[in-house]
């Protein structure tokens, strides 16, 4: 891919992705255009004042769920990165239309838009909670990954590729459970659902490598699952809250003890590079598009957290959180 004479969009560009996406982007890559793809005006004046700021760069107010707008913003655009969501489970549990208006809806905007104006190709943000999901987050998520992964036959063969990247849990994004961690050590005692419970954890940086990789690589149908290091819940409090006493309060609602990043079922059309895996469709349009460079993976073979060969250590946790400055 010819990044300095690409022009990428982003949507959700003003979320904790999307700022260290524009970051690399602008220091590495220098497209000939980024725009900001967002709804809130305020985020975007902020992020700006904050130093994202170039004259490659541009800001567009807009919202997913309006496809007029999405097919004005992706003019003349290469590539979209689809990182617009709602991503709290309890809110879209409370809010089921609204999680499904902008996850669900969205990406059909985001597709028709893309398809409509000619982009070459399109990388959608998932998570690992699409995998068997339980709460309506996971689900919303798993449609748009079905939604993503069949529109290639919606783009025809010489028209717009689309692929998705799915992880776990980004450490230090907004709403992750470090930072409600770091806030609730400042009273000496923090809560946690079930001791048992294990994470897939990934850093910001390792999400934009993940996306910029698929826009190069991709042939259009692929979910891209980094290989990443799992953790208990209670060693991450160990990392980052070693002195607080702990409330246990009971799994929650729409929660699972441990995520999964490839199901058994989904192993079947999987295949393992050294770094990464790739889930290829399983579609009559794929035939003849296999990553032939990656090695099938075995009879009942699934990625979850809890059986997962890598492990973080407190030591690495907080390394990844940028924690040991603060000597913790």
């Amino acid at each position: 891919m010819d990044w300095k004479n690409s022009t990428i969009l982003v949507t959700g560009g003003t979320g904790s992705f999307g700022k260290k996406f524009t970051k690399i982007m602008l220091e590495q890559y220098q497209p000939k255009k980024l725009i900001i793809f967002s709804r809130d005006e305020l985020k975007q004046h902020e992020m700006r004042v904050a130093g994202y700021d170039a004259p490659n760069l541009r800001y567009f107010i807009g919202d997913v769920r309006d496809a007029d707008r999405l097919r004005r913003a992706m003019k003349g655009v290469d590539l979209v990165v689809h990182a617009a969501a709602l991503k709290q489970v309890p809110a879209c549990e409370y809010n089921p239309m609204e999680a499904i208006m902008t996850n669900v809806n969205g990406a059909k905007n985001v597709i028709d838009a893309a398809i409509d104006t000619g982009v070459n190709r399109v990388v959608a943000l998932s998570t690992d909670k699409a995998v068997n999901p339980v709460n309506l987050y996971g689900a919303t998520k798993l449609c748009a990954e079905k939604l993503f992964v069949q529109s290639n036959a919606y783009g025809g063969a010489d028209g717009t590729r689309f692929a998705c990247v799915r992880y776990g849990n980004v450490v230090g994004s907004r709403g992750s459970v470090i930072p409600v961690f770091l806030d609730q050590r400042k009273n000496g005692k923090i809560t946690i659902t079930d001791p048992r419970m294990t994470r897939f954890w990934i850093t910001l940086e390792q999400g934009v490598r993940l996306v910029i990789r698929a826009a190069e690589t991709m042939l259009g149908g692929e979910v891209y699952i980094p290989k990443i290091p799992s953790m208990n819940i209670m060693d991450l409090a160990k990392a980052i809250a070693p002195e607080c006493d702990i409330a246990y309060t009971g799994i929650r609602s729409g929660e699972k003890l441990h995520e999964q990043l490839i199901s058994e079922d989904e192993a079947r059309q999987t295949v393992e590079l050294p770094d990464v895996y790739i889930v290829e469709p399983a579609h009559p349009w794929w035939s003849g598009r296999d990553h032939t460079e990656g090695k099938r993976l075995p009879d009942q073979f699934r990625y979850s957290s809890e059986t997962n060969p890598e492990w973080l250590s407190i030591e690495q946790l907080q390394v990844m959180a940028g924690l040991e400055s603060e000597g913790i």
